[in-house]
């Protein structure tokens, strides 16, 4: 099941420079972990915010999301989740 994602992140403006660090960190290697195993295979920058729209790659709603709650800047963000089917005029 192919899923559009938009996340966009919030990081409070009093986390301390070294605790944000440490998430975006984590945010990094976990998303690029999802990015290996084919799940989450395609991620774009929204220019001129801290924002991406993402493609999920997943089996069911529940895997999908089970990953979203695993990032580790969940917290700190506003996610949207539209389920994607193919269009007919697609080649």
């Amino acid at each position: 099941m192919l899923f559009l994602v938009r996340m966009d992140v919030h990081i409070p403006h009093d986390l301390p420079t070294e605790q944000a660090n440490e998430i975006k960190a984590r945010e990094k290697a976990y998303s690029q972990e999802l990015q290996r195993d084919g799940r989450w295979p395609h991620i774009w920058r929204v220019v001129g915010e801290y924002a991406n729209y993402s493609v999920f790659d997943v089996a069911s709603n529940d895997e999908l999301h089970q990953l979203l709650q695993g990032l580790p800047l969940f917290t700190f963000m506003k996610i949207s989740v539209t389920p994607l089917a193919k269009h007919p005029s697609a080649i």
